[in-house]
């Protein structure tokens, strides 16, 4: 009889803005395989963050406005045309992991997916993005949500900005105003609010562990970092193997 797999299949990282999730990933990255193993439970990884997708959008708007033709996703100031473009960004993610698994169906045996986005109470929050995730992702799932305060989520995406590089993973960030319109409500709380281990999700139980990260051990990524990471994701395991 074989051994359980000790590494999670998937994991739905998420957050408001800046709350440290790529910081996460960008620590497992350097971490050795055999060591994320033991102590995270995280295999050789893939990431899918919705972030490259938006940015496409913003960028071919802006071409298209250059060329003189209607922008499709967004408007001149770059907000999304319409709210559905938000669940389309997760369907679109689904479809990515769908892909990974036609192409190699023994995926799981050595490798574990991380999902990542933010999302804010007025594009419909995580109930309504995680809705649009299929039941089969989320029997596979767990959830570790980074915890941050608006404040702390703010003074980080002014942090990390860096104007020659709007693009990137790390350093991508947004004008204040749109961080307080898009994210500053945030709906968490009441998305987790009926049990402290699992969140009903299209009828999947889904587990979930919390990481507080408000002192902020992500940007360094110490010893800090890496010894709170490894509490929260043993919590997250043991609550996905009870």
């Amino acid at each position: 009889m074989s051994k359980p797999k000790p590494t999670f299949d998937i994991i739905f990282l998420v957050a408001r803005p800046a709350a440290g999730k790529s910081e996460i990933i960008d620590y497992l990255k350097q971490t050795a395989r055999d060591d994320r193993r033991r102590r995270f439970h995280i295999d050789m990884f893939d990431e899918i963050d919705d972030f490259p997708m938006l940015w496409n959008w913003f960028e071919e708007d802006a071409i298209l406005e250059r060329m003189g033709h209607p922008r499709l996703h967004s408007d001149a100031e770059g907000y999304f045309l319409y709210e559905h473009l938000w669940h389309l960004l997760i369907e679109r993610m689904a479809q990515v992991y769908t892909k990974l698994l036609r192409d190699r169906p023994d995926y799981h045996e050595r490798r574990t997916v991380i999902i990542e986005f933010a999302r804010g109470a007025e594009h419909g929050g995580f109930r309504k993005a995680f809705a649009h995730f299929p039941a089969e992702m989320l029997r596979k799932g767990a959830i570790l949500y980074i915890d941050v305060s608006w404040e702390e989520s703010l003074r980080k995406n002014r942090q990390r900005a860096n104007p020659e590089r709007p693009d990137s993973i790390l350093e991508h960030s947004l004008p204040d105003a749109k961080m307080e319109r898009l994210y500053k409500e945030n709906d968490w709380a009441e998305f987790s609010a009926e049990d402290a281990k699992r969140i009903t999700i299209n009828g999947v139980d889904v587990p979930y562990a919390v990481f507080d990260n408000n002192d902020d051990v992500t940007t360094g990524r110490g010893d800090a970092l890496g010894q709170r990471l490894e509490e929260t994701l043993a919590r997250l395991w043991s609550i996905m193997s009870g």
